[in-house]
């Protein structure tokens, strides 16, 4: 067995993590976890994943900060809703938030009408914004140390570990901020923030490779979360099976709707729903190295009938992959420290 595909699957060695989005983090009792997301490091903080989640709308909060209730919200509802509000959201004097309390979907539903018919921006990208919610990568390890090292573990405040009960895993949470979203070629860069450098320099990374090809001569892989669980990860043989000039309508009630295109690799091999920024991972053997050329983006509209039967067996096939090589002028720019024109980090 290839000992570097090994170390691309383990959780001591992967550049492949998660990335959650978190309410009230510095509130353990109170955290919740939503929109979560692959994502991989290509070294120095940053981190690469989709866009597309990004303009996703929740709907609701589940917490908020007193300011931005009072002057976005409040201000602009009548009696009844303000009454409505108030009953289904707890008040906290002392953190300034107000706190979702209740779970009756015909609740939510109510709530996410006033707040569409106020205009409230519900949109991930918001929320990150005005740190309504906030992006986290999520380490997760079979021991409770990060990386195996126990004096950088002690760098982490209490409140960005826990025990995850399901997987049985300990978990560590690294704060990062959005870099540019590149909302046409569905592809975001993130970066790693508020952390100490040693934390950083113990995170594996992949390099990357911008050429556009086929591949023809060359294996492909997707490195992704593993079957029915986020704990473990993947990679599976993949192959591109063509190259299209991608034209698909994204909506956005907020700021407009967009179009996903430019070119884009048609992919045939196993991929999940959830898979949304997976790398897809090319090996050069001329060099006995891995690199990441593109990241799972869609599903693909090429299915098959199972069995010859229709009603509940489509099945998808393919996927649609966005090559690293659309953004590779400005993430070389970025990444190297000199800002692409127009664009401040």
């Amino acid at each position: 067995m290839d000992q570097n595909k090994l170390a691309l699957i383990h959780e001591q060695t992967s550049p492949l993590q998660q990335i959650v989005w978190a309410y009230n983090m510095a509130e353990p009792a109170r955290r919740t976890f939503e929109n979560n997301i692959c994502a991989f490091h290509i070294g120095k903080g940053y981190f690469l994943s989709v866009a597309h989640n990004l303009r996703l709308q929740t709907g609701f909060y589940k917490s908020i900060d007193e300011t931005i209730y009072q002057k976005e919200i409040l201000a602009k509802s009548d009696g009844a809703q303000k009454v409505f509000l108030e009953q289904c959201y707890f008040h906290d004097a002392y953190t300034h938030k107000w706190y979702l309390n209740t779970q009756d979907p015909h609740h939510l539903e109510h709530i996410v009408k006033i707040l569409k018919q106020k205009r409230f921006d519900t949109r991930w990208v918001t929320f990150g914004e005005k740190r309504i919610a906030s992006p986290f990568l999520a380490f997760q390890f079979r021991n409770n140390l990060f990386f195996n090292d126990q004096q950088v573990t002690r760098m982490f405040d209490p409140s960005r570990e826990m025990q995850d009960a399901v997987s049985k895993r300990h978990t560590f949470f690294v704060e990062v901020a959005l870099v540019k979203a590149f909302y046409q070629e569905d592809i975001a860069l993130y970066k790693v923030v508020d952390t100490p450098d040693e934390v950083v320099a113990k995170i594996p990374s992949v390099s990357v490779d911008f050429s556009l090809s086929e591949f023809a001569d060359k294996p492909l892989y997707c490195l992704q979360s593993a079957p029915n669980t986020s704990a473990g990860r993947l990679l599976n043989d993949a192959r591109i099976e063509g190259i299209l000039d991608h034209f698909s309508p994204f909506t956005d009630d907020v700021e407009g709707n967009f179009n996903f295109q430019g070119f884009r690799y048609l992919i045939r091999g196993y991929f999940r729903f959830g898979s949304s920024g997976a790398p897809y991972i090319v090996y050069k053997p001329e060099e006995r190295q891995y690199y990441a050329n593109a990241i799972q983006s869609e599903a693909s509209g090429i299915q098959f009938a199972a069995k010859h039967e229709k009603e509940g067996n489509f099945q998808y096939t393919h996927a649609i992959a966005s090559p690293l090589y659309l953004v590779r002028d400005e993430l070389e720019q970025i990444i190297s420290g000199r800002p692409a024109s127009g664009f401040t980090l």
